[in-house]
């Protein structure tokens, strides 16, 4: 039986790899459906008929972006043997993420829609979301640490800890786009962890 329909003159997967390119360079309020529609070379409503409305298509650029580059620094923090080690790792993979040569000098995560109109609140509390996500991970590497014997810290300070490296990671990523260099973001790191031990004492 023949298919209805014309079928699909683009690969879906190289257009949503070139929306992810236009949200990080541009963020979302600063990316148009008909900025999308030009970059990934298909007509608006194809846009429609694919991903669905712009927001449907920025949640799937995001889980895109959660899959490449911005798992780096969770599998760091995942596949590392001791949790300073992996939160550690996390920071520098962080770090090599938002400066690179062929990318936007930022997290997606965390500067693609601070702040913007009002009918784009579900797209900051969806982001917001993956931020909160983000410090329970660190949280729970942690916890992993207490259980694994090689980290001290009173289960009571865990979250304070994950929250203040989640801060450094987020702060990490306004300081590259502002210009910090990936030498200057480690000088920031080293800090970051000679704090590890007052952090993580009983």
């Amino acid at each position: 039986m023949a298919t209805r329909g014309r079928p699909r003159s683009f690969d879906p997967d190289t257009a949503l790899r070139t929306a992810l390119d236009l949200f990080w360079a541009q963020g979302y309020e600063g990316t148009s459906l008909n900025d999308l529609a030009k970059a990934m070379g298909i007509a608006s409503a194809s846009i429609y008929a694919c991903f669905g409305s712009k927001e449907e298509l920025f949640r799937k650029v995001m889980a895109l972006y959660g899959r490449t580059s911005g798992d780096l620094p969770r599998r760091a923090l995942r596949e590392l043997p001791t949790a300073r080690a992996a939160v550690h790792a996390m920071l520098r993979a962080t770090a090599e993420v938002i400066t690179g040569p062929d990318t936007p000098h930022y997290c997606m995560l965390v500067l693609t829609a601070p702040t913007g109109a009002v009918e784009n609140h579900s797209v900051r509390e969806y982001l917001a979301d993956r931020r909160r996500d983000q410090h329970t991970t660190i949280r729970d590497r942690l916890a992993r640490g207490v259980a694994d014997g090689d980290l001290t810290a009173a289960p009571a300070t865990l979250d304070t800890i994950a929250r203040y490296y989640t801060t450094v990671v987020q702060g990490l990523s306004v300081q590259a786009r502002d210009g910090a260099t990936r030498a200057e973001l480690e000088t920031v790191i080293t800090c970051a962890m000679a704090a590890w031990d007052t952090l993580t004492s009983d």
